[in-house]
């Protein structure tokens, strides 16, 4: 698929595909776990996972650390459609390409999305190793023209403005919160920025970025909650701080891909932990 944005055909030809697969269940929970972080969705028991590539106009992942699956089954009791990694704005898709997971999940009747990524991290009282619990974010991409909701609006997801004052709900905001207390882990909050990359950021960028009010940093996940929002999903977003970034050249290293996997591979059990609390909560949400 070429086009700059998809419509209603595209959508459609994906869901019927993955529904094919689903049988009786209806998942009600959507998750895209980000880099590294794709080890939750083996834990998804149901149905055999979908490859990317063989689902109807499904941008297909070319990143190291994402598996390029869909998973769709029980956790914690929960019918949820898991993604084994995503797509990138980076890799040459468009914003629409990038989002048509999140319209395929809304077809799909899908109401709540729990998004996770690695991140790097923007504040200097934090660690490599850290969750954040995403309160906002700041859509750089998008403010500079790139926005998943360009083009003709599909008026059955939603408005043609949408609102963005809540991009993440604050009711899940709460209940991550009481499931990292009751598991025992240590939950930063703060906002995460979203670049197109694939670069990492210059020290000059990182500065700017900070002053701006930016906790943590990364190359996904704006796009894919400004269109469930769009489509009215509740959205949690959790980042996973990979790394904590190098302001001054001369004092440290600087990111690395490979850094953020290996990262990764050391909070995949406390991230596992909480979304696993998370959705055991989710019944008590209204």
């Amino acid at each position: 698929m070429t086009e700059e944005w998809i419509t209603s055909i595209h959508i459609s030809a994906a869901a019927d595909f993955v529904r094919s697969s689903m049988g009786q269940l209806q998942p009600t929970v959507g998750l895209i776990l980000g880099s590294g972080l794709g080890l939750l969705a083996d834990e998804v028991q149901g149905a055999a996972p979908i490859p990317f590539d063989e689902i109807p106009y499904f941008p297909v992942s070319t990143v190291s650390g994402h598996s390029g699956r869909v998973v769709v089954g029980q956790l914690e009791g929960k019918p949820v459609l898991a993604m084994q990694g995503r797509a990138h704005y980076y890799e040459g898709y468009s914003m629409a390409q990038v989002t048509l997971p999140i319209r395929m999940m809304q077809e799909l009747g899908i109401k709540v999305l729990i998004v996770t990524n690695a991140a790097g991290g923007l504040n200097p009282d934090w660690q490599a190793g850290d969750l954040m619990l995403i309160t906002d974010h700041i859509n750089l991409i998008g403010m500079a023209g790139m926005n998943p909701l360009r083009g003709p609006n599909l008026a059955v997801f939603g408005p043609r403005f949408p609102d963005m004052s809540e991009a993440y709900d604050l009711k899940l905001q709460q209940v991550a919160r009481d499931a990292a207390a009751e598991e025992g882990l240590l939950l930063r909050e703060g906002v995460y920025a979203g670049l197109s990359g694939p670069n990492f950021e210059t020290p000059a960028e990182l500065r700017f970025l900070r002053s701006i009010g930016t906790d943590a940093v990364g190359m996904s996940t704006v796009a894919e909650v400004t269109v469930a929002r769009h489509g009215g999903m509740r959205v949690l977003g959790l980042s996973s701080i990979s790394n904590i970034v190098v302001y001054d050249p001369s004092h440290g290293e600087a990111a690395s891909h490979e850094e953020v996997l290996e990262a990764g591979a050391l909070i995949v059990p406390r991230l596992t932990a909480l979304i696993r609390n998370v959705l055991r909560r989710l019944p008590q949400v209204t």
